[in-house]
């Protein structure tokens, strides 16, 4: 044997059986919690795989990407394995691994020739049957006791002798086939989900007739929970199919209306764009107007004061002229258009209670004007809300009493001021 094509890495010892080399290389193996998973290779062909742990463990998930890799490094990818599993320390299964398992065994990308399980734990024994009743019958999977039982079985079977169990009478060997064709049964039923192979019942009276027909009970009962299974399924699915054609339609309509709205604020911006625009300009104009006229008015006032005329007529005239101006003010600060009694009115106002600010006598005219609340807020560009605020704080700029009404008491104003 040739091991030229082997790198850095492999290391060999001699099976005392067989006088073979075993392989070992440190790819071959994966740690797990507290044990390894590893596997050797006897002579050319022969894979020995183990756990190496120093307690027992209940394995979860099998390492197939691992058995691929020892296959392909040894050059047996495309031959028949030939496989001797050590089952010592391994007291359980999860159900994946047992279906990962039987998903092997069956597999077309993989081959086995003969499996031999040895050093099989109590607790195991039945699962290790269990797997060497259901595999095809071209696959021998036997146990043995120890390890020198099991290779030299694997030798036997590479010679072409005989290696399966022999019983010393045709009722043993009748008992261990009915044993056998249960626990495949069971095997296809919980590995593989098959809940419509079928049986083939013994006798009624078979000793072993109740078991068989037991599974054969329990069979279709699981057939049964499956197709209720599928139903329920079935009708979640038409049910979420149902939600989401509902909320697809309501979504639709959301978009529609959505469009709309959109397009119903478009429009009122574009308006309301197009007022502060006209609103704009017509401001310019009454600005420049107010400025034109404020200072005709100067020019007037000034001419006035060069009049030789009576004192007293001209004080009465700089006293008018004077107003006007002071209107023309008042006017461009509030952007109102004053009448003169407004103009009065608010200038006898910013006298008795210069605290005010120009925004609070805008307000002030407005209520004196009988403007409501809401009409004031949207005239100075604030809420309602902010509007009754301004208007309770103007309450207590002004000194009026809780029971005083602002309105009443710039009504009352605006009459003394007439």
């Amino acid at each position: 044997m040739s091991f030229t094509h082997y790198k850095k890495g492999y290391t060999m010892s001699i099976c005392t059986v067989t006088n073979q080399p075993i392989t070992v290389n440190r790819n071959w193996e994966t740690r797990n919690n507290g044990y390894s998973k590893v596997f050797k290779l006897l002579g050319e062909d022969i894979l020995l795989y183990c756990i190496d742990a120093d307690h027992n463990i209940s394995l979860d998930r099998m390492d197939t990407d691992l058995l691929r890799s020892v296959l392909r490094d040894a050059h047996i990818e495309s031959k028949p394995v030939c496989l001797v599993w050590d089952m010592k320390h391994i007291t359980g299964m999860s159900l994946s691994y047992k279906k990962e398992i039987a998903n092997l065994v069956y597999s077309s990308s993989l081959t086995f020739g003969i499996v031999i399980l040895y050093n099989v734990e109590p607790q195991l024994l039945t699962i290790a049957e269990t797997l060497a009743a259901m595999v095809p019958e071209n696959l021998p999977v036997i146990i043995k006791q120890n390890y020198a039982d099991a290779v030299t079985t694997v030798l036997d079977w590479k010679k072409g002798l005989p290696v399966k169990e022999t019983f010393e009478s045709a009722e043993e060997e009748k008992i261990e086939h009915r044993k056998r064709e249960f626990l495949a049964f069971l095997g296809r039923l919980s590995w593989l989900s098959m809940t419509d192979q079928g049986i083939s019942l013994p006798p009624r009276g078979d000793r072993m007739y109740p078991y068989f027909k037991a599974i054969d009970s329990l069979q279709n009962d699981l057939r049964e929970h499956m197709k209720e299974k599928e139903q329920e399924l079935m009708q979640a699915a038409e049910e979420s199919e149902k939600t989401l054609a509902e909320k697809n339609i309501l979504l639709n309509a959301q978009k529609e209306l959505y469009k709309k709205l959109k397009g119903q604020l478009e429009k009122e911006k574009s308006a309301l764009t197009a007022r502060i625009a006209t609103q704009e300009m017509e401001l310019t104009r009454i600005s420049t107007a107010i400025a034109e006229k404020t200072s005709a008015l100067r020019e007037l006032l000034d001419m006035i004061s060069a009049l030789d005329v009576d004192h007293q007529q001209k004080s009465i005239m700089v006293e008018h002229c004077r107003r006007m101006i002071d209107t023309e003010m008042i006017e461009k600060r509030l952007n109102i258009e004053l009448t003169t009694t407004d103009s009065e009115f608010l200038s006898r106002l910013q006298r008795k209670h210069p605290n005010l600010n120009q925004r609070e006598l805008r307000i002030c005219l407005l209520i004196k004007l009988n403007y409501n609340t809401r009409d004031i807020a949207r005239s100075v560009g604030i809420s309602t809300r902010g509007m009754e605020s301004i208007r309770y704080r103007m309450h207590k700029k002004i000194g009026l009493a809780k029971h005083q009404s602002l309105k009443g008491y710039l009504t009352e104003l605006a009459i003394l001021t007439n």
